[in-house]
């Protein structure tokens, strides 16, 4: 990123505010996916999903299947940990962590990794709910709390899942967990964009993850705030982001990320606005060439009008293309951004774009909180 600054007088700070208007940040690059979602494992199965094939199935998995509320959900089905990540220390992962792992192993494969220079920068919501409700279960009616699972509570707290992948991995970089609800994935993107910026890294793992658990769904039923028949999803989407463009190619070009804070639920569209202008602005791009919109909101009850009446304000006028991962995946909540570039990246890959793609990808959450992400699909 370029910092100007500028000397007394409305002069100058007329001229550092032109200067800073046309600043335009150096591109990010994406090496390499790891997904794990509904539709399956890696960018082919998430593509086959979103071009139409796959089965999606909507009932839940696991032990409290039977505890959860009548609503559709799009869990990860047959996923063998101990196949991915072997038998030692596997016995008390969680869903949330296991996604986590699984994702940044697919990610790493066949890179040769820097580990005092790689870092882990990943978006989630609270950590695992499934592992707090079990232990605070246990905690009220076992005879004794001590009689708890030790094992569990390291999967309490929030940054587990990151200080796991950095451990398996021996990555020692920086290592920062991004709690930001529905715009997690995106402000986990921003802060990656800066630690790289500051020389904090030469190389970061990027992205979000989200589980399902009976109680969280039940919070979603409750609350009424998604759609009658949206359906709710898990999964993790992690890919590598680095300053230099791989030898091998990359996947996407990550340009700027932009986030901005609206206290006034009715104004939250006009911070939509601002976050997509200062993306478009900070890397360069008109808004009429962007070439598609990928959706966040697409399930949430008023904030997915919110959301396209942002995007309509920023681009003068109804974006020509949408995709909606959501309607595939589910509402996968901190890890939703992360989803949503997966689904272009799986689309680029099984489908390339004859001339070079310009997307723009939206997020706006209940909090108050908007973020955009212009990427651009390989030159």
């Amino acid at each position: 990123m370029t910092a100007t600054t500028a000397g007394p007088g409305k002069a100058a700070a007329a001229g550092a505010a032109e200067e800073r208007k046309v600043a335009v940040v150096e591109p990010l690059y994406v090496a390499s996916a790891g997904v794990v979602s509904a539709a399956g494992l890696g960018l082919d199965a998430l593509a086959e999903r979103l071009l139409g094939g796959g089965e999606a199935h909507d009932e839940p998995v696991g032990e409290d299947a039977a505890e959860y509320p009548p609503r559709p959900v799009r869990a990860v089905r047959g996923l063998d940990v101990k196949e991915h990540l072997g038998r030692k220390g596997t016995k008390y992962l969680d869903r949330l962590t296991s996604f986590g792992l699984i994702s940044c192993k697919a990610v790493l494969e066949g890179i040769e990794v820097d580990g005092a220079r790689t870092g882990v920068v990943l978006a989630t919501n609270t950590g695992s709910v499934s592992t707090h409700s079990t232990l605070l279960h246990d905690t009220l009616t076992l005879e004794k709390p001590y009689l708890v699972n030790p094992g569990r509570f390291p999967n309490t707290v929030m940054n587990s899942t990151t200080g796991q992948i950095a451990i398996r991995n021996g990555l020692r970089g920086l290592n920062a967990t991004v709690a930001g609800g529905q715009t997690a994935s995106l402000l986990a993107f921003r802060h990656a964009r800066l630690a790289l910026s500051l020389g904090r890294a030469d190389r970061l793992l990027v992205g979000g993850v989200e589980e399902l658990s009976a109680p969280a769904a039940w919070a979603w039923h409750r609350t009424g705030v998604l759609r009658e028949g949206a359906a709710l999803g898990e999964g993790a989407a992690v890919f590598t982001v680095q300053p230099d463009r791989p030898a091998g190619g990359e996947l996407a070009e990550l340009l700027a990320c932009e986030s901005r804070f609206t206290p006034d639920p009715r104004d939250y569209a006009d911070g939509l606005a601002v976050a997509v202008s200062r993306a478009l602005e900070r890397s360069g791009v008109e808004p009429g060439e962007i070439d598609v919109v990928s959706l966040g909101a697409v399930h949430q009850r008023g904030l997915e009008a919110v959301e396209r009446r942002g995007v309509r304000v920023a681009l003068g006028g109804a974006p020509s293309a949408t995709l909606r991962i959501a309607d595939a995946l589910g509402e996968t909540y901190s890890a939703s951004g992360s989803m949503q570039l997966a689904g272009l990246l799986a689309l680029w890959k099984a489908q390339p774009p004859v001339t070079p793609v310009t997307a723009l990808i939206t997020s706006v959450g209940w909090d108050g909180n908007a973020a955009a992400l212009v990427v651009r699909s390989p030159r």
